[in-house]
This record gives structure tokens, C-alpha cells and sequence, in this order.
């Protein structure tokens, strides 16, 4: 199962003034583990980032989906509800749901929202939008996505070993009864 982390680096960041100002960047990206968190962020900012860096933080987040839209890099935090009924006592449960919206503007983002959600077939209300400070979004990777084994018999992929092989199958009873 794929989990959002939400890592934090600290690091020299030169500005566009030309001054070095120490910084700490909060990135969101896809990973299996913390441990695969952190080392997805130092593969995906080792060469980018001049000089050294520091992870100051890692936390799984809450976001249920990511709707990147225009490249702007500018990414809206929107928190949703909506009911869902019950499946034991008929009551409706509220449901609280964080996205993440790429946009330009708190409108944009707003727009983006209710286009990608306009296919929920429930009722929901947008609670909030607000700017994120997330600076960059890194998805799953092609090659993590965990495929299941097919089964196709019952020693698939099992390899018969020769030494305990036999040329007449044996059976235990016999074996027992021979050796009395």
C-alpha cells in the first residue's frame, strides 16, 4: 500500500537576490515505509540540492487524493465532507477527507476541486481551501506498484529436488509395517 509522507529538509538555499538563507522545505512524496520516505528523498533531491541537507522530519499524512492541474507548483490544501450511510445501523456516518489541488489561485483550486470531484455520487461540502506549503509533489514510482502472485498450481515456481526423489512412491504404512 502506497502511504503520502510529508519529509522536511533543511538546507542552504540561495535566493534570488543572490543571498544564502538557511531554509526548511516540507516535500510530499509516495512511499511504502519511513525508511523508504527517506530514501526516496534523497534520491529525488541529491543531485538538485547544492551542498548538504538535512531531514529534519518525516510524518504520514492524510491526504486521500492529489489533483495536479497547470505545473504552477502552488498546491492547495482542501479538506471535504460528506455522509455515508452506515452499513450496520442505517444511521449516516460524516466523513472528512483532506486533497491536494494544484492551482494558481484559492478560486483555481476551488474550480479544480469540484471538476475532479464532480463524479462522487454523494453530496459533499468543501469545508476549506487553503495554500499548502508543500514545494514539490513526488508520485509513485512505475516500478512500486506491488503485483500479486498468480497461482497456478500448487508448487508453482518450486523446483523438484532429485535427492529425495524416488522411483516408486512409498507409503508410510508399508514402511511402518515392514520395519516391525
Amino acid at each position: 500500500m502506497i502511504n503520502w509522507f510529508t519529509v522536511k529538509l533543511k538546507y542552504t538555499k540561495q535566493l534570488d537576490n543572490g543571498t544564502l538563507k538557511r531554509v526548511t522545505e516540507p516535500y510530499l512524496l509516495a512511499g511504502m515505509t519511513f525508511t523508504d520516505a527517506e530514501a526516496r528523498i534523497y534520491e529525488e533531491l541529491g543531485t538538485t540540492i547544492r551542498g548538504e541537507f538535512l531531514v529534519t522530519g518525516i510524518a504520514r499524512t492524510d491526504i486521500q487524493e492529489i489533483f495536479p492541474f497547470d505545473g504552477s507548483n502552488v498546491w492547495y490544501k482542501c479538506k471535504i465532507s460528506y455522509e455515508s450511510p452506515d452499513a450496520d445501523g442505517g444511521k449516516s456516518k460524516k466523513i472528512t477527507q483532506l486533497m491536494l489541488v494544484e492551482a494558481g489561485t484559492v478560486k483555481e483550486a476551488y474550480d479544480n476541486l469540484a471538476e475532479n470531484m464532480s463524479n462522487l455520487m454523494v453530496d459533499y461540502k468543501v469545508i476549506s481551501v487553503a495554500e499548502s506549503p508543500i514545494i514539490e509533489v513526488f508520485y509513485p514510482k512505475e516500478n512500486e506498484k506491488r503485483v500479486e502472485p498468480a497461482e497456478e498450481g500448487p508448487m508453482k515456481g518450486m523446483i523438484p529436488n532429485e535427492d529425495f526423489a524416488s522411483e516408486k512412491a512409498s507409503n508410510p504404512i508399508d514402511e511402518l509395517e515392514a520395519n516391525e
